[in-house]
């Protein structure tokens, strides 16, 4: 197994921290837009910290993981301030994306008991379960925020993203748990178990971006390395929240699922110790923040002890291979753009690569689960 440096961990956690509190948009923004924009995953507001979509949110996430880990509040003021701002300046569309920066709000609130707080994210579970748009057997259509227009929204009707799981799904459940609505944490379950029914892929134990009820397909049947990671890293945070208390069959079939995901992706590691954008096409090139999101879900799964040790040189692999991706000033390296859904696996290898919150914020997440190991 590869040795890790702690020392080495705990100088880059703090410089990657610092980075993400002070992330700004792209030098190159004028021409990202013009060589390609969407297509190449460039969404101006997908960039910096102060925006409210889902990377921020995520970045917002992984500084509160870290504040539980550290046992501190460091980071209590910067997230609390973040919310009151965007609120004052005013919320964009209600969407799957934008429902991620609650996820964070939930704890940090009980800190709190802000009024303003609560009653956002009460009106949003709720918004939830009555208006986001449905697929057949309802699933939560992956509705997105509308580039260009904050109140606008993409509908992609009938559509399912394994995106949603961590986005949307863990936030109402954790709201289901703390005010002990069985409605909403059933809808969770629900939403669990219909995303790993239509993207599960049984024949390698990896999972599609999506699927289209429209169609009856999973659109390119590509096997992206961030998708993927969104449920290896967020499957354990959902099974966590119930506090032992989940149904036994339930849980089993989840950890199973969890298991079958991390064997294929572990044959699947590159050399580097990283994983592809398109994790088997060793022509894609290796992305850091699906590769970090993967390795946080690994190391979380040694730590609760559904994982052996058989994973430990896999996931220290990844962390040493992570650390060499960042950079002197803390920015997080190799991370590609938000990623629509793609029909052929060249969608996924052109998008571009550039510093982003979630890049930060699940190189956190990583970091911090490997001192905790």
């Amino acid at each position: 197994m590869q040795e890790l440096n702690r020392e080495e961990i705990q100088k880059k956690l703090n410089l990657v921290v610092d980075k993400l509190l002070n992330l700004e948009g792209p030098d190159n923004e004028k021409e990202l837009e013009e060589g390609g924009g969407e297509a190449i995953g460039f969404f101006k507001r997908d960039f910096g910290i102060r925006e409210w979509d889902w990377p921020q949110g995520v970045g917002l996430y992984g500084l509160m993981k870290l504040m539980r880990a550290k046992k501190s509040e460091e980071y209590k003021e910067f997230l609390c301030q973040w919310y009151r701002e965007n609120m004052e300046l005013g919320l964009p569309s209600k969407n799957i994306n934008t429902t991620t920066p609650l996820l964070t709000l939930v704890e940090l609130n009980e800190s709190y008991q802000d009024k303003e707080f609560e009653k956002l994210c009460i009106s949003w579970a709720e918004w939830l379960m009555n208006c986001l748009p449905r697929t057949e057997e309802g699933g939560f259509q992956h509705v997105t925020s509308a580039n260009g227009d904050r109140q606008g929204v993409r509908l992609n009707e009938n559509e399912m993203w394994i995106d949603t799981l961590f986005m949307t799904v863990l936030f109402l459940n954790k709201m289901g748990l703390k005010y002990q609505r069985e409605d909403w944490v059933e809808e969770a379950c629900h939403q669990v178990l219909m995303h790993i029914k239509y993207l599960y892929d049984k024949n390698t134990g990896l999972f599609y971006h999506g699927w289209t009820f429209n169609e009856r397909n999973n659109f390119g049947g590509v096997f992206w390395c961030r998708g993927n990671s969104w449920f290896t890293a967020g499957i354990l945070e959902y099974v966590e929240m119930f506090k032992g208390t989940m149904n036994a069959g339930l849980k089993q079939y989840i950890v199973d699922t969890y298991k079958a995901q991390v064997k294929a992706l572990k044959k699947l590691q590159s050399k580097s110790g990283l994983w592809h954008t398109v994790l088997d096409d060793p022509t894609s090139y290796e992305e850091v923040s699906g590769s970090a999101a993967i390795t946080a879900g690994i190391l979380k799964g040694i730590k609760m002890g559904i994982l052996d040790d058989a994973y430990l040189d896999c996931a220290s692999r990844a962390v040493n291979a992570i650390l060499k991706n960042i950079d002197e000033d803390g920015t997080v390296l190799n991370v590609s753009g938000g990623t629509g859904m793609g029909y052929n696996k060249e969608h996924y290898k052109n998008i571009l690569i550039a510093p982003m919150a979630y890049g930060q914020s699940l190189t956190i997440l990583a970091l911090s689960q490997a001192l905790e190991i």
